[in-house]
């Protein structure tokens, strides 16, 4: 009998089956590493202990609610740091999963931009090799070794260098197995982009998340994405770019279409972000935290007619499904 499949986290190995319900889209810390480096007054709001505290203490919250796993989707260009987040996982019951990736939504950082494939400087392909790194080895002398890819594709479009971490992302799929996962602008319907990239680079479809998707209403795109074999991202909730009720209505439609089996809940949201001011943030958005969906979600669902056995699905099995199936190829 084969061992059961395991998934890497912040405090060590978990078997698949202990994942229970799972957000499949969050992070603990988003910052700017050489903004906070280079003016120590930055930001006002952040202490490095009352912070590890505070991430804590929102995980108790989550872990009350019957949540068991928080997928952490901060890679390089939103501040990963893992021994920050190592601290955290190691005062909480909530396994934390980390991600390996590159948050590029134009242009790549001067590291990369001018060296490696494509570039006039050429070079072996250090984004591949780092992704691959960070699964295989582990990240930053941490030993904690990344359980997904995670990439970009929004406004911009597939510029050069999207194009380029896209495909890099690909091949240390390929070269690993480790699922992929995505940003996206919905609206203009990126997830396609993306998927035709993957194809080109010979990735399995199904074993890849297009996030955001819950950001749209685009029934026939979020068809197009499911019929491919991908995942949907519905993994918004409590951002008020879209209202709640209409987000809650995307899902229970796509649950009545018979795609339960194809999507995965989740907030994007954070313990702490300086992407704007964090106090500003709430203000627009009150809603938008871990305890959103078990507190308000879930029960809207139902009461659009979605069954538990389609939240179980979403909640507890797709996320399940996509860490169970392994290897490279």
């Amino acid at each position: 009998m084969s061992p059961e499949a395991t998934v890497p986290t912040a405090t060590g190995d978990v078997p698949v089956s202990a994942l229970g319900r799972t957000l499949m889209h969050e992070h603990i810390f988003v910052t700017s590493p050489e903004v906070q480096q280079n003016w120590p007054d930055y930001p006002e709001q952040w202490d490095e202990d009352l912070q590890i505290a505070e991430a804590v203490q929102r995980l108790s919250a989550l872990k009350d609610e019957g949540f068991d796993t928080l997928v952490d989707l901060t890679v390089i260009g939103l501040g990963r740091y893992v021994p920050r987040v190592v601290r955290v996982a190691q005062q909480s019951d909530v396994n934390i999963v980390v991600a390996t990736g590159a948050y590029v939504l134009s242009e790549l950082p001067v590291y990369f931009h001018y060296r490696g494939p494509g570039t006039a400087a050429g070079g072996p392909d250090r984004l591949a090799e780092f992704f691959v790194r960070d699964i295989t080895e582990g990240i930053s002398g941490t030993g904690v070794r990344a359980a997904l890819l995670k990439c970009v594709t929004d406004e911009a479009g597939l510029t050069k260098d999207v194009d380029r971490v896209l495909r890099s992302v690909a091949h240390a799929h390929r070269d690993t197995g480790a699922p992929i996962t995505t940003h996206t602008h919905s609206g203009l319907r990126r997830g396609l982009d993306q998927q035709k990239v993957f194809k080109e680079e010979g990735v399995d479809l199904s074993r890849v998340v297009i996030g955001h998707s819950g950001d749209t209403d685009d029934f026939g795109y979020l068809a197009e994405l499911a019929d491919e074999g991908s995942y949907l991202g519905m993994d918004r909730f409590g951002l008020n770019t879209v209202p709640f009720g209409k987000r809650v209505e995307i899902v229970a439609e796509m649950c009545r279409r018979g795609y339960a089996e194809r999507m995965v809940l989740s907030h994007d949201t954070s313990c702490f972000s300086d992407m704007s001011d964090p106090v500003r943030r709430r203000e627009l958005n009150p809603q938008w935290r871990w305890t959103h969906i078990p507190q308000d979600v879930v029960p809207a669902l139902l009461e659009s007619g979605v069954s538990q056995q389609d939240i179980d699905t979403m909640l507890v099995d797709n996320p399940r499904r996509i860490f169970t199936v392994q290897g490279g190829y």
